[in-house]
């Protein structure tokens, strides 16, 4: 028998600072957590004729459990539809499977 979730209500706290991350450096699934890491890229003083050069910093290391994962995983569904839509992100065409004649 499935449990019924509990009822939460989010409750806003700005107090809380924003992190600004522009790298995600790496993430792992270990079949309980996700665990991601995020990182910002810091451009060094650019001498030229030699190319830019930088390095990565990281900024955050956040863990969600499956149900935060899961969550995460249909939020993210949902903003690419909508990237989709306005022509910022194209979808992976399937890929063709050729006809065998019988």
């Amino acid at each position: 028998m499935a449990t019924k979730p509990i009822e939460t209500k989010y409750v806003d706290m700005p107090e809380i600072s924003e992190t600004f991350a522009d790298h995600v450096e790496n993430f792992f699934y270990d079949g309980t957590t996700l665990r991601l890491e995020f990182c910002v890229r810091r451009f060094e003083e650019l001498k030229p004729p030699n190319a830019p050069t930088g390095r990565r910093y990281p900024v955050c290391r956040l863990v969600l459990t499956n149900e935060a994962a899961i969550g995460l995983f249909q939020k993210l569904q949902k903003l690419v539809g909508a990237m989709v839509q306005k022509g910022l992100v194209k979808r992976d065409q399937p890929p063709v499977t050729p006809k065998l004649n019988a």
